[in-house]
């Protein structure tokens, strides 16, 4: 793209952003919730591009004052000043340039949106459910290093130790966008505590990331969810087992199932649960939609498809890595205990990667 073409489109961003910025503080707007939060956050996303507009706006015109001075100066010594001055400004230019090419990439509309993380042992039987545990340790680590507030929201023990299945609220700045390639399927290969024979096991557990749907995302129709009510089980203290306060909400229209029992009352429960219900309602309609939209071609990054194996962690070589961008880091025991960012963020290059290329070749 030409300067004049990046300027151009530039200039309908830092219109459009001019334009938002009115809309928001406007009483009308404010009082309908659904079209507010949505202007808010193209305003957020807006912001940064327009800062960036106007420091490549500062420099275009100073690059054509330098260059003005080299064609009229005759002054040897203030020529020199100006070459030198023209050089530093083409530098920053070059490096404004990458940055705005990262900025125009379309953004996920749902990646500021707080999460629900469902961990689900798959094959390997005691071995899965204890890496459920693993992984539910890590990613909680992860959490806490980012500054961001998990809470358990239904867990159900394995049969020796560890989880046949867990799942949690994450809630803070970005989540879904750090998180949203962690769904797939997570596998193992380790001696299991159970093997006498020190031989090497691979299990696999399931990882599911939902970005956490408001009722302004998704409507659902309350006379279409059957709720029952059941005593909870293991651990939780006595009070679970005195009361029905565990709760199990049916979507009857898809056979959607959400049970919730970690909570203290029934009524935090079914809140809980109708936020996970609406949750993966959301997520579904959302993949169908991307499903339509791609269908000619399949991201190697986030393809949607959580039974597609995403991760090896080796054990025995102390290695991980993702299949999806051929990434491995030989750090096991420092990214078990949370120190994933590295991985995050070279899944989130290549995405990004990938939008700028389709970008590219749409403009062709």
């Amino acid at each position: 793209m030409s300067d004049q073409g990046l300027l151009k489109k530039l200039e309908e961003i830092s219109f459009r952003y001019d334009e938002v910025s009115k809309l928001i503080v406007d009483p009308e707007i404010i009082s309908d919730m659904k079209r507010y939060v949505k202007l808010n956050r193209e305003y957020k996303d807006l912001e940064p591009i327009v800062k960036t507009y106007i420091s490549y706006k500062n420099i275009l015109s100073n690059i054509d004052s330098s260059k003005d001075i080299l064609k009229t100066e005759t002054d040897e010594e203030f020529k020199e000043m100006a070459k030198l001055e023209l050089d530093e400004l083409l530098q920053k230019k070059e490096t404004l340039d990458e940055e705005i090419k990262w900025l125009l990439i379309p953004k996920d509309p749902d990646d500021n949106k707080d999460v629900i993380v469902e961990l689900r042992a798959g094959t390997g039987g005691d071995e899965a459910c204890i890496f459920v545990e693993d992984l539910y340790r890590m990613f909680t680590m992860f959490f806490k290093e980012k500054g961001w507030k998990s809470e358990l929201i239904n867990s159900n023990e394995g049969s020796v130790k560890g989880y046949r299945e867990i799942s949690m609220s994450v809630s803070g700045e970005g989540v879904y966008g750090e998180l949203k390639f962690e769904s797939g399927v997570h596998r193992v290969q380790r001696v299991p505590e159970t093997e006498s024979q020190g031989r090497v096991h691979t299990s696999a557990i399931t990882v599911a990331v939902l970005p956490e749907a408001e009722e302004i995302d998704f409507e659902l129709n309350l006379s279409d969810v059957k709720k029952d009510t059941f005593r909870a089980s293991g651990a939780g203290g006595q009070h679970v087992n005195k009361t029905e306060s565990a709760v199990r909400l049916t979507h009857l229209p898809t056979n959607t199932v959400v049970e919730c029992q970690d909570g203290r009352s029934q009524h935090k429960n079914y809140d809980k649960a109708l936020q996970v219900l609406r949750s993966r309602l959301y997520q579904a309609e959302v993949e169908k939609k991307d499903k339509e939209r791609a269908e000619h071609r399949k991201s190697l990054v986030s393809t949607g498809d959580r039974s597609a194996k995403i991760r090896t962690y080796n054990y025995p070589q102390g290695r991980i890595t993702d299949h999806r961008i051929g990434k491995t880091i030989y750090n096991l025991s420092n990214f078990i205990n949370g120190d994933m960012q590295e991985m995050i963020d070279a899944l989130k290059m290549a995405e990004n990667a990938e939008k700028l290329k389709e970008g590219i070749q749409s403009e062709e």
